[in-house]
């Protein structure tokens, strides 16, 4: 027996009960685990509180993340006692997910905890994390090199965002950080390594085709009119790495910054990222995430508040990441 939030619906609502369910009650996989933490991130939230379709199934458990101990394994390549890292995959969505005390997965959608981090520091970083550190190598592929101007983050003060400050930081670019709380998460956001906080009103407007040459580069997390304005404003052979859409999926924007300033728009995917390219993604994150981050922008809460923080984080009212202990 396991306790595990579980997502039903009911005349079209989605409600979120904590239920307490049997092994055999787990869906098909190659590898049961022990789920030490999850987190909670954005499209969790969207699936616990029904704002969005991300749920294909029900009954479903969330959680899109998870981090725990092999209990039993039918794939060589996992033993009993491993510690193991899930992200993506459609776990949360199509698969029960992590928000139990147990999981049931498949062996190919996991990653060996990387050696040197702690279980609840993986949470920490998560899919969010995860999908920071793509979009930070996305820039550096596409040749953005630190000291070539400001580099922007947008949403910085979410999971993705605040990763993406910490990292840019580290590797030594000029981070400009936009929030839509300046007062309450501008401290933390310069903690993070942010050189200056921009309110986000200020990409509120609707973007001409071509604005005035800001940024070297961009982590947009946002869409939709935020990254159009963006993109009007990234120099000559600047890239931007989109990967949200929490402002919107829509792109009201022209072909003018790609054709006429060079511009990559640079789109970047944690859910189905091949294993190498992840395992990769996670060494650089234990290589480059300083103590402070994991000290700064992290809280941890049990399943009893899922609702409540899912219901936050969709309104834009979570900073960092959370944690959940189930």
């Amino acid at each position: 027996m396991f306790k595990a939030l579980v997502l039903e619906q009911e005349d079209k609502k989605t409600l979120a009960s904590i239920q307490t369910l049997e092994e055999s009650q787990l869906p098909e996989g190659d590898v049961l685990v022990e789920v030490d933490y999850t987190s909670l991130n954005y499209k969790d939230g969207l699936a616990i509180t029904g704002k969005g379709k991300i749920v294909r199934q029900f009954p479903m458990v969330p959680g899109i993340d998870l981090v725990g101990r092999v209990l039993e394994s039918s794939d060589n390549r996992y033993q009993a006692g491993d510690e193991v890292v899930l992200t993506g995959w459609g776990v949360g969505e199509g698969h029960w997910g992590g928000m139990a005390e147990k999981a049931r997965l498949k062996a190919d959608w996991l990653v060996p905890l990387p050696k040197g981090l702690e279980a609840i520091n993986a949470m920490k970083i998560g899919t969010a994390g995860l999908t920071a550190m793509l979009c930070v190598q996305a820039l550096v592929d596409a040749g953005v090199k630190p000291g070539a101007g400001e580099v922007l983050v947008t949403g910085a003060s979410g999971g993705v965002g605040s990763v993406a400050v910490t990292l840019l930081s580290k590797l030594g670019y000029d981070v400009a950080a936009v929030t839509g709380r300046v007062e309450e998460n501008g401290p933390l956001l310069k903690a993070l390594g942010a050189s200056r906080i921009i309110d986000r009103t200020e990409f509120e407007e609707p973007a001409r085709p071509l604005e005035k040459q800001i940024w070297a580069g961009a982590v947009d997390t946002v869409g939709s009119k935020v990254l159009a304005k963006v993109l009007a404003q990234v120099d000559y052979n600047g890239a931007v790495a989109a990967c949200g859409l929490a402002g919107g999926f829509d792109l009201p924007t022209t072909v003018m910054p790609f054709i006429l300033r060079n511009v990559s728009l640079l789109g970047v995917d944690s859910v189905s990222c091949p294993f190498d390219k992840r395992q990769k993604a996670w060494a650089k994150l234990v290589e480059l995430l300083p103590a402070s981050y994991f000290e700064q922008a992290c809280q941890l809460i049990s399943l009893d508040q899922v609702a409540e923080f899912a219901e936050a984080i969709t309104c834009g009212k979570v900073t960092g990441r959370v944690v959940i202990k189930p």
